[in-house]
């Protein structure tokens, strides 16, 4: 199902690249499901990890990713996806409240993504200084107030020991980065 995933997700993708960078979008899906892997996810979230993106930013669907991953998968990344036509500030909220009031595994998917897409700004920031914030809908501010605002939420109904093993290195990248 993993390697199934993996496919789907390297074919919707084709042709994106990551923001700042010329390199392939493909890489963050990938960095994405190997943080859940290395902190012990399940086969479904690790396929999330894959996938979490396909529904926004290709054209795949929701009822694509059920039918052939079935209800675990598609819920996870269902609680991933944003809708776009909203604002950018309320997309984030949702984020946010998804964050607060998800189960571990919507938890865990989230806090992979932002904690790679934090490691990309970080390395852009050192390569860029301060230009790394014009190429975002939100500048600066907006992303602090976004990445602190999740860093709060992560562990609401959790216990740091129930956390994944990535949760405290998440926290420190957003105090690194928005110093």
């Amino acid at each position: 199902m993993i390697e199934q995933a993996e496919q789907l997700a390297v074919k919707a993708h084709d042709g994106q690249k990551r923001k700042n960078s010329s390199d392939p979008y493909i890489v963050h899906p990938r960095r994405v499901s190997e943080i859940l892997r290395a902190g012990g996810g399940s086969a479904a979230l690790i396929c999330a990890g894959w996938l979490h993106d396909v529904v926004e930013d290709t054209e795949v669907t929701i009822e694509d990713i059920r039918k052939q991953f079935g209800n675990q998968v598609t819920e996870l990344v269902a609680a991933h996806t944003e809708n776009k036509r909203l604002p950018w500030k309320q997309r984030k909220q949702h984020t946010i409240d998804t964050v607060r009031n998800g189960t571990l595994d919507i938890k865990a998917l989230i806090v992979a993504d932002k904690l790679d897409n934090l490691l990309s700004i970080h390395t852009d920031q050192l390569r860029l200084g301060e230009k790394v914030w014009d190429n975002f809908n939100a500048g600066y501010s907006q992303q602090k107030w976004y990445y602190q605002s999740v860093a709060s939420a992560m562990y609401n109904g959790l216990s740091k020991q129930d956390a994944p093993p990535f949760f405290p290195e998440y926290a420190e990248l957003v105090e690194q980065t928005f110093d």
